[in-house]
């Protein structure tokens, strides 16, 4: 049976530093302001979406690599669903699962083209393309191999270890034969992330002995996959051997200030010929498929790990759990439970 109504989360207002109270809203919709599918268009609902620090940059009114979101406009975000309609010619079927940029809400119209079939096998679910089959599995994969180009035997750091791309991250790196060190912010990530991902060493990075540690620990690194800049950004910039190469995937520490702080350390990188460069995962969408069988076969043997922070109470929960990204309340990959999974039949429209 059709719901009357679904709810969506709006943009209200852009936030200077943080995300505000009223940043968000929720409005509540007829379902039958939906529409039927047209051609080559489905009928979703949303059982999952996704939250990432790029969210921040997303309701910022500046150039980026994707245009702001707009006042009034669904948030942006990417979710996992299940089709339960469709329309003339789609590609799809009900009861088949997708993942898309469909944003938050519990139920959208979507043409096919911008949908993608979830391929589930043995050791693989839905959620999983939330995470190490989507965007953050992708993330570390290419900030990893084209960016970090790391090497066996070489010293790699990751800020942000215990995040969804940090934890994947340390587990491509492990694979490549790397010596891989994690920065997180408290003891028990630090000790999931030694004694569950099997890293060399995890630093506190809030600890008042971190940079001594750290200096004493590694020394001198190879590759620095960077998810914090800031400060840390900085002093990593005074611990690079010859020829390192710094990824730079994102700046959570930055991304509520109006005025981020400039770099000072930035002469090092001509003194050991290293390079920062900055990536975006959609510049690889050609090499999608190599990285997604090797790491899906990861997850269906085990060797690749995943952990979830899972935020129940449907889709109005998003804006109230987004804060944690960047307060580090999150281990794993940051998720929110919009629905049960339906039960559907044909419908075809």
């Amino acid at each position: 049976m059709e719901p009357q109504t679904y709810k969506r989360i709006v943009l209200n207002s852009r936030p200077v530093g943080d995300f505000e109270p009223d940043t968000f809203r929720t409005e509540v919709l007829p379902f039958t302001s939906l529409g039927k599918p047209g051609k080559q268009e489905a009928l979703v609902q949303c059982t999952w979406i996704s939250l990432d620090p790029a969210m921040r940059g997303f309701v910022r009114d500046a150039r980026s690599y994707l245009p702001p979101v707009q006042i009034g406009e669904t948030m942006r975000a990417q979710g996992v669903g299940v089709v339960i309609a469709v329309g003339e010619d789609s590609k799809l079927k009900v009861g088949d699962y997708v993942t898309g940029s469909w944003g938050m809400t519990e139920y959208a119209l979507v043409q096919d083209k911008i949908l993608d079939k979830l391929e589930l096998y043995p050791g693989v679910q839905p959620l999983d393309y939330l995470n190490t089959l989507g965007t953050s599995g992708l993330t570390a994969y290419f900030g990893l191999k084209k960016i970090g180009e790391i090497k066996p035997g070489e010293k790699l750091v990751i800020s942000g270890a215990a995040g969804s791309v940090g934890v994947i991250a340390c587990q491509l790196g492990k694979a490549a034969g790397a010596k891989v060190y994690a920065i997180a912010g408290s003891p028990d990530k630090c000790e999931w992330l030694e004694k569950e991902l099997g890293v060399e060493k995890a630093f506190n990075y809030k600890s008042s002995t971190f940079l001594e540690d750290f200096k004493n620990s590694v020394g001198y690194l190879d590759v620095y996959f960077d998810n914090v800049g800031g400060d840390i950004l900085d002093f990593m910039l005074t611990r690079l051997n010859k020829n390192a190469r710094i990824a730079l995937c994102g700046a959570i520490s930055a991304y509520n200030s109006a005025k981020p702080k400039g770099l000072q350390a930035y002469l090092n990188l001509i003194s050991q010929r290293a390079k920062i460069q900055g990536f975006i995962v959609f510049d690889y969408v050609k090499e999608y498929p190599i990285a997604l069988s090797e790491m899906g076969k990861g997850l269906a043997s085990g060797k690749i790990k995943r952990r979830f922070h899972v935020v129940e109470g449907g889709i109005e929960q998003a804006p109230k759990a987004l804060p944690l990204l960047f307060t580090g309340g999150n281990t794993g990959k940051l998720v929110v439970k919009v629905s049960e999974e339906p039960t559907v039949g044909p419908s075809k429209l």
